[in-house]
């Protein structure tokens, strides 16, 4: 899915000065596959950006379109189908339900597209060494234990666009090398791409380029 922005500026961040190749105020073309570095200090506007790709944002000038479409045009019914098959996402705040076990987070994002089974989620939190937080609370976990159980949620279903948050601000560099690694087979395995905002690291990670902020 091709996703242009075309001049876009959000109103809390119109009396800042940005830089001349910021994405904000410029034209920026988002290609089908690519994988790419969203870099920024805080307060630029990297959840900001998140929020309008994800359609939860609509206060700012210019246009967003996917595939050539307004996105300020999609009904709830098309956002919907977006979100399900389209684009998935990783926020700062993860949106995990806190009341509910790991085992029942993943099971209920799950639910709207079957795409792994209940072995498949345990060899995935195997991989990101907390299996045994299956049946644990997400509210009870570590904060860097929430962000690898979001961030397995988060590739529990087809996507041409995976957005990533600051998602690895509370991991080691063993655990971001590992979630890293299982984003990509997941995102080649489709055929899609990914923009991964981050406070300046590259995490030792080749992306095909870098946009800022």
């Amino acid at each position: 899915m091709h996703i242009k922005l075309d001049h876009i500026m959000p109103e809390p961040l119109a009396s800042i000065k940005h830089s001349e190749d910021s994405i904000w105020g410029n034209l920026i073309e988002l290609k089908s596959g690519n994988q790419i570095m969203l870099n920024a200090s805080s307060g630029k506007g990297k959840t900001t950006f998140a929020g309008i790709i994800y359609g939860l944002r609509r206060d700012y000038s210019g246009t967003v379109t996917f595939e050539g479409q307004d996105i300020r045009n999609f009904n709830p019914d098309e956002w919907t189908n977006i979100r399900r098959t389209k684009i998935s996402a990783i926020f700062q705040d993860l949106q995990l339900f806190p009341d509910l076990s790991v085992r029942e987070n993943l099971l209920l994002k799950n639910q709207l597209t079957d795409t792994y089974s209940e072995s498949e989620f345990k060899q995935m939190l195997e991989r990101l060494e907390i299996e045994d937080k299956w049946d644990q609370h997400c509210g009870l976990l570590s904060m860097g234990q929430r962000q690898r159980v979001a961030i397995i949620r988060a590739l529990a279903q087809p996507y041409e666009w995976l957005i990533l948050d600051e998602p690895f601000s509370h991991l080691d560099v063993g655990n971001t090398n590992n979630c890293l690694e299982m984003i990509h087979e997941r995102t080649k395995e489709q055929g899609s791409g990914f923009v991964l905002t981050s406070l300046g690291s590259a995490h030792d990670y080749e992306y095909d380029y870098e946009l800022k902020l």
